[in-house]
């Protein structure tokens, strides 16, 4: 079974960086569209950004220019590099992976991470 683990969470002043890491578990040949998802209290769940396993990326709008996903399917881990940071981005940040094989033929289908709180305050 795939499993997803998130890393890199913390408390950072308004401006400044941080990178999450999420690394995938298990015995894998392949992972399709890797994600960052994000929760703030009281809010639902959204996208944050996404790359397909060729590297095609898609980012919300709030996060353009300033957030940076990237992945490393030899280590089956995705990465969100994020710059500028502000308030607003204070979220739980959660990875996300549509499918994964751990043989061919045999996929697991929407997974998801346990979460990694991100805080942005002075």
């Amino acid at each position: 079974q795939v499993q997803l683990v998130e890393s890199g969470g913390g408390l950072v002043q308004p401006g400044g960086s941080l990178t999450l890491s999420c690394a995938a578990s298990g015995i894998i040949v392949r992972i399709d569209t890797m994600g960052w998802y994000r929760q703030a209290p009281g809010k639902q769940r959204e996208l944050v950004a996404t790359i397909t396993f060729g590297g095609s990326t898609n980012y919300a709008d709030s996060v353009k220019g300033r957030f940076a996903i990237s992945r490393d399917n030899t280590k089956n881990t995705v990465y969100l590099q994020m710059n500028s940071l502000k308030p607003e981005d204070t979220a739980v940040y959660y990875c996300n992976a549509d499918r994964a094989a751990s043989h061919w033929g045999n996929w697991e289908y929407g997974l998801w991470g346990q979460g990694t709180q991100v805080t942005v305050s002075s």
